[in-house]
């Protein structure tokens, strides 16, 4: 086990483990919640595995620990005793407030606050700091997906009055890194000139700034691959195989140089045809 995993289970077991433990089980006469902003104390009484009459131990502290943090309602929460009665005193997670998006242009932005709506952040929602990492993370995945690998993302997460945070995310797209060179090695049987014309994505030439062709798009990629299978499998290549695709970056993230490792392969032809069946 290596010292991140040793360290993620220390922080979990920190975050997790009650307060406190009672010298000595006891009757509870009353539960006292304190703490509450948002949430309810109905809603806080209807998560507990306990009620008045029960007999409060150790191992009772524990489970109205765990079922609290399962909510999600709260990110820190103390659960001591004054006389008979249990008292458990919570920090509720903020809600969120407001989302606004600035500089984005190839995302629609109600497309965007769908996708944020569906992850769970969204106005009046319980703000959860490793959900919107996901989330911004997955952005940034969405623009290198369309060849814009100097597109930043960044959210600032602002607090704000009675518990609650404003997020902003503000986006960089940059633009559109356009390809170099596209390689193709392993072809013995038709040449790059005839493979490359097949492809939708092309090096930069006279009519890119009108067609686009030389801007990169895994999606195009994946059509300009299976057009030189097709084209390989129609012809009788039928052991033909891509070994593998590498893009590469200009360091400056402007560029684009595209390898695709190709094995041909035999030809298979038709040696004999046999018919079944009544022909009448």
């Amino acid at each position: 086990m290596n010292r991140k995993l040793h360290f993620s289970l220390f922080l979990f077991l920190l975050c997790c483990l009650p307060k406190m433990v009672f010298a000595d089980a006891f009757l509870i006469s009353d539960i006292r919640v304190d703490g509450l902003q948002r949430v309810s104390a109905g809603t806080v009484f209807s998560l507990l595995p306990v009620r008045v009459g029960d007999i409060a131990s150790d191992k009772t502290v524990v489970e109205v620990t765990r079922a609290l943090f399962k909510s999600g309602y709260f990110e820190n929460i103390d659960i001591g005793r004054e006389a008979d009665v249990m008292v458990i005193t919570v920090v509720e997670r903020p809600s969120i407030s407001s989302i606004s998006v600035d500089g984005n242009k190839s995302i629609d932005t109600d497309v965007l606050l769908d996708g944020l709506k569906n992850a769970g952040i969204a106005d009046g929602e319980i703000f959860r700091q490793v959900i919107l990492e996901k989330v911004q993370l997955e952005l940034q995945r969405q623009y290198v997906s369309q060849g814009r690998y100097s597109a930043e993302v960044n959210v600032n997460v602002v607090p704000q009055p009675r518990n609650r945070v404003a997020i902003a995310i503000d986006i960089s797209e940059g633009s559109v890194a356009k390809i170099k060179h596209v390689n193709i090695v392993g072809n013995t049987v038709y040449d790059d000139e005839e493979l490359l014309d097949l492809f939708e994505l092309q090096t930069t030439g006279w009519f890119s700034w009108i067609t686009g062709d030389d801007k990169y798009n895994k999606e195009k990629l994946t059509g300009d691959i299976e057009r030189i299978e097709s084209y390989y499998l129609d012809r009788g290549y039928l052991a033909f195989s891509l070994d593998s695709t590498q893009v590469s970056l200009s360091p400056d993230k402007s560029k684009v140089f595209l390898t695709l490792n190709i094995s041909e392969g035999d030809v298979y032809t038709v040696s004999e045809v046999d018919l079944a069946g009544d022909p009448a």
